[in-house]
């Protein structure tokens, strides 16, 4: 069930401040490009995902560890999917 309320894109910004550059990178563009366009759904499992640990994050996000939870795991998808459509153009 989608969290009505959910934080501003200021308070998400500073969420995706993180100890790992790559993370930072990752989760900016992702904020900057894409989160506008997600389902209340999608943006609550955003704010979730930003809840997790960053060894951990950085494992979901490069593809080497998978989220046990649906919803991260398909937030974390639609992340690495969107990341690499900007990269390859």
């Amino acid at each position: 069930m989608a969290n009505i309320n959910l934080p501003n894109k200021d308070r998400l910004r500073w969420q995706c401040r993180r100890g790992m550059l790559e993370l930072e990178l990752f989760l900016n563009d992702f904020l900057e490009n894409d989160y506008e366009n997600l389902s209340t759904d999608k943006k609550s499992d955003f704010v979730d995902l930003l809840k997790v640990i960053d060894p951990v994050l950085f494992d979901y996000l490069m593809g080497t560890d998978e989220p046990d939870d649906h919803g991260l795991r398909d937030i974390v998808q639609t992340i690495r999917t969107a990341t690499r459509q900007r990269v390859s153009l």
